[in-house]
């Protein structure tokens, strides 16, 4: 317990004197010492610099040691899979992004396995040296069933045994979350959402969801689909075939190929979202109309959300939502024309990272919890040649 004290402190802080973590836990200093020489030994901290020039023995500064033990981070999109290998400060030492060109889950999980192991390989590292990986995917991983619902945009992947089929392709513990959930956490640890205890992430791409964080934690709901709001009742008719039920009304609606439909209806022969948002920013009246007509729905969206959550804020992301500059005045006239709600809106800054940046700050807590089990049963990795996780 006191060296895992000690070591959120360094985390956080960055590099520290035995004095000072001493003065900032309220542990004593022999503790203090006794706690770092065994992390120390182990490996997890080293000694990082000295400071000279002051009264006394010269101070010496113990930092954690980052690169002790790495993690994996995995985004798997409908158009883009995303792999990153992060070390124990949740810095990325290597990344590979590809398409996903996939047919069917096999293809897939053998995709996603290349490419872990090209974002290791540019990091100098083998994928082995991975403790663990969280795996971000459209829809809601149902543990009893080891599979994924409400994710009708991936070929073949509600099919069942989903998580053992991703293990034994990277061959590490793997935690599967709803890619929009991650995507939440990101923005909480590092984007806009930082600070903030109650917001939600609004994402607005090939399909539509949403990340709640209550209180400064992740809320996903009894079951997991919390934030599923590309079933909420459709602002406009909608054929209610199985196929738009199947992806949820709203989602029919407000997501890219919503856009590209409703661009098509207005005579625009455009082929992807970006395009209809481009030709909107370059002036054309009818790109014009389309994205006008779009930022009424999410400003709808936005309202029917902080009427149940009130949140302080709401962070728009994904292929559409981040294009606040042209959707932000048809938002805010929908906002008008629905009542007093009118929460704060800003688009993510974390680009393409969001669900990346998640998934590094999950498995960031459960790499440090599976290295303190480690160290609480004896385990020592520079006795034993095992590195950490790495006892199988």
């Amino acid at each position: 317990m006191n060296e895992r004290l000690l070591l959120d402190h360094l985390l956080v802080r960055g590099p520290a004197s035995r004095a000072d973590l001493a003065k900032i836990t309220g542990l004593s200093k022999p503790t203090v010492s006794a706690a770092l020489a065994g992390m120390e030994d182990s490996g997890l901290v080293h000694l990082a610099g000295e400071v000279l020039g002051r009264p006394g023995p010269v101070t010496s500064l113990y930092d954690v040691t980052a690169g002790a033990a790495h993690i994996g981070a995995v985004d798997i999109g409908r158009d883009w899979i995303r792999v990153a290998v992060a070390d124990l400060r949740g810095r990325f030492v290597g990344r590979k992004d590809g398409r996903n060109a996939a047919k069917n889950s096999e293809d897939l999980v053998s995709r996603v396995r290349e490419l872990a192991q090209a974002a290791a390989g540019q990091a100098g590292l083998p994928w082995t040296s991975v403790i663990t990986a969280v795996v971000g995917s459209p829809g809601v991983y149902d543990k009893d069933a080891d599979r994924m619902i409400f994710a009708p945009n991936l070929p073949g992947w509600e099919g069942s045994g989903l998580g053992d089929r991703l293990r034994t392709a990277l061959g590490v513990d793997v935690t599967i979350e709803n890619d929009i959930n991650l995507a939440a956490l990101g923005e909480h640890a590092y984007g806009a959402g930082h600070g903030i205890a109650n917001f939600a992430l609004v994402s607005i791409g090939t399909g539509v969801g949403m990340g709640i964080v209550v209180n400064g934690e992740l809320y996903v709901g009894a079951r997991g689909a919390a934030g599923e709001v590309s079933f909420l009742p459709a602002p406009e008719p909608v054929p209610a075939d199985d196929d738009t039920l199947r992806h949820g009304l709203t989602e029919s609606l407000a997501a890219a190929p919503g856009v590209v439909r409703a661009a098509r209806a207005a005579g625009l022969h455009l082929d992807t979202a970006k395009e209809v948002f481009t030709a909107a920013a370059e002036g054309d009246p009818a790109a014009l109309e389309v994205v006008h007509a779009e930022g009424r729905r999410i400003g709808g969206l936005i309202v029917a959300v902080a009427s149940v959550l009130d949140p302080e804020l709401v962070v728009l992301t994904g292929g559409v939502g981040h294009n606040l500059a042209l959707l932000g005045d048809a938002i805010t006239s929908r906002f008008a024309e629905l009542g007093p709600l009118r929460p704060r809106v800003v688009a993510s800054t974390l680009g393409d990272s969001g669900v990346l940046l998640g998934a590094v700050a999950r498995a960031l807590s459960q790499a440090w919890d599976h290295i303190f089990d480690l160290r609480q049963s004896g385990v020592q990795p520079r006795q034993s040649g095992v590195q950490y996780g790495m006892s199988r």
